[in-house]
């Protein structure tokens, strides 16, 4: 069965009122939102269509049961009020979230971290990083986790928006941070795309490092003292001179060709924070 045939499915079958569908891969029922709703309550078992953001499922395995938006590490909440930092597990991420550090040092916000991933093989796109390493990221910041599950087809910017009600239930967001640089086309995608969102839930769209110069970002990663590696490249950009497991350092940039950019925005590279 293609990966999105069930969303057609189920919305066809909560239309009709129906508590369940048969699932036509399997045979097997397979209980609707609606279901779960007059259950009352989640079962538990990381449903395909828990309404209730699998709270029942044990702490430590609802990451990885995770169908649905779902809020991991919350124990990591302090405040009422937060901003959310879509989060790659890279560098313009891990430089985003030291912005905020740094502003909300005097007036204290929550940083909450929403990384998307490939349902199925729980990898996040262009990354290739499973998703089970963003969540020693966000132990390792101690930031809360907004876990996002999108299947093959599903609108991109519906599924935020049900992640961003999923959090709403816990605070009250004030902003979605985006850790791009330079590239307008990027930008303006999402100032057009999340535009609906930005007048849904009352949130601001903000990059704290735009057009930040390159010199300022690599001084402030080694003032960091983390540990960055390459976790994808494009070889027919690259020819091999950069690979994955690499550092992402001075050196590997400085010998970088010069029509690749130095923090690969376009794509010719990516990489994975993490501690030394």
């Amino acid at each position: 069965m293609p990966n999105d045939s069930f969303q057609t499915i189920h919305a066809q079958a909560v239309g009709k009122g129906d508590k369940s569908y048969t699932d036509p891969d399997t045979g097997y029922r397979v209980i609707t939102e609606l279901g779960h709703l007059a259950r009352g309550s989640c079962c538990g078992c990381g449903c395909r269509h828990c309404p209730f953001a699998h709270d029942k499922v044990p702490a430590n395995k609802r990451g990885q049961a995770a169908k649905v938006p779902t809020l991991l590490h919350e124990d990591y909440c302090v405040t009422k009020e937060c901003d959310v930092l879509f989060w790659s597990g890279g560098k313009d991420s891990y430089l985003s979230y030291r912005y905020l550090e740094k502003e909300f040092k005097n007036n204290p916000r929550d940083i909450v971290l929403l990384t998307t991933f490939d349902a199925v093989t729980r990898v996040v796109a262009h990354q290739e990083v499973a998703f089970s390493k963003i969540e020693d990221q966000s132990s390792w910041l101690q930031c809360p986790l907004l876990a996002v599950p999108l299947f093959t087809g599903m609108d991109y910017v519906n599924r935020i928006s049900l992640s961003l009600e999923t959090l709403g239930r816990h605070y009250n967001i004030k902003r979605l941070v985006f850790g791009d640089l330079h590239l307008e086309n990027i930008r303006n995608w999402r100032e057009t795309s999340f535009e609906p969102l930005v007048k849904q839930f009352g949130v601001s769209l903000y990059f704290p490092i735009w057009q930040e110069p390159y010199d300022v970002l690599r001084a402030e990663l080694e003032n960091s003292g983390v540990d960055i590696k390459i976790t994808a490249v494009r070889e027919a950009v690259l020819n091999g001179q950069v690979q994955v497991g690499d550092s992402f350092c001075s050196d590997l940039i400085d010998a970088l060709p010069s029509e690749v950019d130095d923090f690969g925005e376009n794509g010719e590279f990516h990489t994975y924070v993490g501690p030394k």
